[in-house]
């Protein structure tokens, strides 16, 4: 009897941790590839401008307008798209309601307010977004910071990225149920490559003087 009492345990355990996983996608997209996007656009804009111009200041600027610029666009752009999902939700709730047999049982389980309250908040998600663009964005730019010598600095940036692409690999990967190498190599690959032609086009533009 214990043993059965024990297998069941095990067994709702697992499907907890499923229902849990696929319960936190979307909260765990929008915030690693926030992150993401933040630390990689960020350090190719810095990559790319440091290819031409040396100066630790002139690195510093971009990437903070880098960092400015892209958590508006991510905010602006997480509230347009889940407002237009608040949208449909509600829309397609109206049309419940106005069905007799639906309506009906809504009203017994109370499943019109535990419906509202499972809806997404623009607001809370535009603000998440940002932050987590931002917090991805610091990391080149506090690699920059302190560095005057400018291979050194290139390097600096450089190494920063790749342990954060790493680090944000491993926890989405680890919080998702995904493969963790292979997540991690994904992106660590990905963020070489958008540092690499930024700075090689920005340095043969600039090479021809135009």
């Amino acid at each position: 009897m214990a043993a059965s009492n024990q297998t069941q345990t095990l067994d709702h355990l697992e499907q907890n941790e499923e229902f849990d996983y696929s319960k936190r996608s979307q909260w765990l997209r929008a915030a690693v590839l926030g992150a993401n996007d933040g630390l990689v656009s960020t350090a190719s804009l810095m990559m790319g401008v440091g290819a031409v111009k040396h100066a630790m200041k002139v690195m510093i600027l971009t990437g903070f307008a880098g960092l400015v610029a892209g958590a508006c666009s991510m905010a602006i752009g997480e509230f347009v798209s889940v407002y237009s999902q608040l949208d449909i939700e509600y829309a397609q709730m109206k049309r419940d309601q106005k069905r007799p047999g639906v309506a009906a049982a809504a009203a017994e389980d109370g499943g019109g307010e535990n419906d509202k309250e499972g809806l997404p908040n623009p607001l809370q998600a535009a603000a998440a977004s940002a932050l987590a663009f931002s917090v991805g964005a610091m990391v080149p730019l506090l690699a920059a910071s302190f560095i005057s010598e400018y291979k050194l600095r290139i390097g600096a940036v450089v190494a920063a990225v790749s342990v954060a692409l790493v680090v944000f690999g491993w926890l989405g990967a680890a919080l998702g149920g995904a493969p963790v190498v292979r997540s991690s190599a994904r992106v660590l690959i990905g963020g070489w490559m958008a540092m690499a032609v930024t700075f090689g086009l920005t340095k043969l533009i600039g090479s021809r003087g135009l």
